[in-house]
C-alpha cells in the first residue's frame, strides 16, 4: 500500500507529512519512504494551538480548531501528493496522529476510577471527506485504555527499520520531546524497551522564542548555543528536575517541559546572570545530558549499544549533536541519514505504519514501552471513499477479536 503519515509534534509548527509504501505482515512488515515535506500552520495557528496546549481557548475554540486542523492536515496530505507526483487515486490509506493539546499520563482518581487521559485534534473525518482517502487516528486512546500511557508510540517502526541480529542499537529521537529505543541484538518486539528521557527541541525552542520575541521559533543550526558557554552551576540545577528520577515505562510532553519550565529557567538565568547565549548553550547541554543521564539510569545496565542511531528535527541542530556525541563518549553515533532515511520524517512514517498495522488487524503498542496490559490494535477508522478494502476473511476475523 502506499500510505501518508500526518503529524505535528510538541512544537506545533506545522505537519510533518511523509509518503510511505508498506508491505507485509509482522515484524516481516518492510516501510519505504517515498517522500517527505513540512508544511507550516498558517498565520497564528500555530499560537491558537498552543493557547490551547496551556488551558486557554475554552470549549468552543477547541472545537473550531479540531475542525480547522482537520482541513489542515487534509491540505498536507493532498501537497504531499502533489510533491511526490502521484495520483490522490493510488493512495489507500493515510495515518494521522493529529495535535496533541493535552497529555496526562499519570492516574488521576475520579470517584471510583482512575484515569489517564490524551487528547489530539485535527478531526480525521474532514481529512476522509476532503481527500477521499480511508483515514485512522487517534492512536493513543486505545493504548492507554488498556493501561498505557499513549506514548512512546514510534518503537515498533524502530524495531522495524534497526533490528539487527548482531548489533545492539540505541536510537533516539530528537523531537519537541526526546525518546529513547533500545534494540539488543538479536530482540524481539516484546523485548524492546523504550521511554521519553525528557526534553528534546521543546525547552530550547520555547527560551529562542521569547528571547527573540517571536521572530526565532528555534535555534537554527545551533548557532546561538555555539556561541556560549554551558553554566555548570544552572546545569546542575537542572539535572534534579522529578521527571528524571522516574522509572520506566514514562512518557512527558508540554506539561513537564512547556511553557512554565521555559519561565523557571529564564528566571534562573537571571539569577546567574547569564546572557541567552549562554542559557540556550546551557538548556542544550541539559537536553543531551538528560538523554544519556536516563540511558545510563536505565539502558545500559542491560547491555551496551553498538551504535547509537539519531533522528529527529533536533539533528538539524549541530550543537545539540556535538554535545551529545561528547556524552556518549566513545559509543558510535550516527543519523538516520547513515542509513538512507530522512531524521525528520520518522513520526510521520509511525503513523502511516500504524494505519497499515491497524487495517490489517495487526497491534502497534509495544507493552513494556507504554506500560499496557496488553498488545492492541491502536487508531480509530474513518472510511473513505476507497473503502472498504479487499481485506480477506481472516483480517475480519482478527478485527473483531482487537
Amino acid at each position: 500500500m502506499k500510505v501518508i503519515g500526518l503529524m505535528s509534534g510538541t512544537s506545533a509548527d506545522g505537519v510533518d507529512a511523509a509518503l510511505a509504501e508498506i508491505t507485509g505482515r509482522g515484524i516481516l512488515t518492510q516501510v519505504k519512504l517515498l517522500a517527505f515535506e513540512q508544511i507550516a500552520y498558517p498565520g497564528k495557528l500555530r499560537q491558537r494551538v498552543l493557547r490551547l496546549s496551556s488551558g486557554s481557548g475554552g470549549v468552543d475554540e477547541m472545537s473550531h480548531l479540531n475542525f480547522t486542523l482537520g482541513e489542515v492536515f487534509a491540505r498536507a496530505a493532498l501537497k504531499m501528493a502533489q510533491k511526490a507526483d502521484v495520483s490522490i487515486e493510488e493512495i489507500q490509506l493515510i495515518g494521522s496522529h493529529g495535535q496533541t493539546v493535552a497529555h496526562c499520563p499519570r492516574p488521576v482518581r475520579d470517584g471510583s476510577f482512575r484515569i489517564r487521559s490524551t487528547l489530539q485534534i485535527g478531526e480525521p473525518s474532514v481529512i476522509a471527506e476532503r481527500t477521499g482517502i480511508t483515514t485512522v487516528a487517534d492512536f493513543r486512546t486505545r493504548d492507554i485504555a488498556a493501561g498505557g500511557q499513549g506514548a512512546p508510540l514510534t518503537p515498533y517502526l524502530h524495531f522495524l527499520l534497526f533490528q539487527n541480529p548482531q548489533k545492539s542499537t540505541l536510537v533516539v529521537n530528537l523531537g519537541g520531546i526526546a525518546n529513547v529505543t533500545w534494540l539488543k541484538a538479536g530482540t524481539v518486539p516484546e523485548g524492546v524497551l523504550a521511554f521519553d528521557t525528557g526534553p528534546g527541541n521543546m525547552l530550547i525552542d520555547g527560551l529562542v522564542e521569547h528571547w527573540t520575541r517571536g521572530k526565532q521559533l528555534m535555534d537554527r543550526d545551533g548557532r546561538i548555543a555555539s556561541r556560549g558557554k554551558v553554566h555548570p552551576a544552572m546545569l546542575r540545577e537542572l539535572m534534579r528536575h522529578p521527571y528524571l528520577k522516574q522509572s520506566p515505562p514514562k512518557t512527558t510532553g508540554r506539561e513537564e517541559f512547556g511553557r512554565d519550565l521555559v519561565e523557571k529557567v529564564r528566571k534562573q538565568a537571571k539569577k546567574h546572570r547569564l546572557k541567552k547565549e549562554e542559557a540556550i548553550a546551557t538548556v542544550t547541554a541539559w537536553t543531551a545530558r538528560t538523554i544519556v543521564d536516563q540511558c545510563e539510569r536505565y539502558i545500559y545496565k542491560r547491555g551496551n549499544p553498538d551504535q547509537v542511531v539519531v533522528g529527529g528535527g533536533g539533528t538539524r541542530n549541530a550543537a545539540l549533536m556535538k554535545m551529545l556525541r561528547e556524552f556518549m563518549g566513545p559509543r558510535l553515533v550516527l543519523t538516520f541519514e547513515d542509513f538512507g532515511l530522512e531524521s525528520r520524517a520518522v513520526e510521520a512514517l509511525s503513523f502511516a505504519l500504524m494505519a497499515y498495522q491497524a487495517i490489517t488487524a495487526e497491534p502497534s503498542n509495544i507493552p513494556v514501552a507504554t506500560g499496557a496490559r496488553r498488545e492492541v490494535m491502536m487508531g480509530k477508522i474513518v472510511p473513505g471513499k476507497n473503502w472498504p478494502f479487499d481485506l480477506g476473511e481472516n483480517v475480519i476475523e482478527k478485527l473483531w477479536r482487537l
